[in-house]
């Protein structure tokens, strides 16, 4: 199984934390170059050393998935400045709640829907479009368990989820046979963004393995879905989740 990403050109949201910067490690440590995208570019400059440290280029960007003009901003970057992006990774992404289904405030609706779908869309569009033009590439979404157990409490985050659920389907159609399209969907990981459920134990021994994930272990799939291990892969979500059911 070749999980080799040697000489490619990675960009990952949402990269400077969590299972971003796992991934952006992963990657690295696999021989690409990365582009390291998040709000904060402090943040994304950190880790941007870390990459390079390990012998391979790294491009830290400030950039706000939710914003349409920020995607654009961050896909003509990314693109100038490596001349192409072989590997797209649309982990950013926020989950916040509401006190309640009434008091669901319009306001946090769109910035839940902004953030988890439409710029994944835009930014998926515009790299996967400029993939065409090239040699192609590989899109990774990530989506969440929530799409497939969705929750009186997680409406909108949800049914953003299940929205990528679809646009991974619907884009894999549209960059076939040159884009693979592919989906990761995570269960409860202990990250440093995670909620208060990380102390519930009864959610814990639910879980098929009986115990949260661990950050690193989104590594396997990501690097599988990002290389040609997965070469006859596309359209799929897989779900790295220790046995929701």
């Amino acid at each position: 199984m070749n999980l080799v990403l040697s000489n490619k050109i990675a960009l990952v949201t949402g990269g400077s934390r969590g299972l971003g910067r796992e991934m952006v490690l992963a990657f690295a440590k696999a021989g690409a170059d990365v582009v390291i995208a998040s709000r904060k570019l402090d943040a994304c400059e950190e880790v941007a050393r870390e990459v390079e440290k390990l012998g391979r280029r790294a491009l830290p960007v400030a950039a706000h998935v939710g914003n349409r003009d920020d995607n654009d901003r961050l896909a003509e970057t990314a693109l100038k400045h490596f001349g192409r992006v072989d590997i797209l990774v649309n982990n950013a992404g926020m989950s916040p709640l509401a006190p309640s289904l009434k008091e669901t405030k319009e306001a946090l609706f769109d910035k839940v829907i902004d953030v988890n779908f439409k710029g994944p869309f835009r930014l998926s569009v515009l790299i996967g479009e400029a993939m065409v033009a090239d040699n192609g590439g590989a899109i990774i979404n990530l989506s969440s368990t929530a799409a497939f157990k969705p929750e009186p409490h997680t409406v909108p985050y949800g049914g953003a989820k299940a929205a990528i659920n679809a646009m991974t389907v619907a884009l894999a159609k549209a960059f076939a046979p040159k884009v693979r399209v592919n989906c990761i969907a995570p269960g409860p990981f202990l990250t440093d963004v995670s909620t208060v459920w990380r102390e519930n134990k009864a959610y814990e021994q639910s879980l098929g393995l009986k115990r949260f994930g661990n950050p690193e272990e989104i590594i396997g799939t990501a690097l599988y879905l990002a290389s040609d291990a997965s070469s006859y892969v596309t359209g799929q979500v897989i779900r790295v989740d220790g046995g929701t059911w």
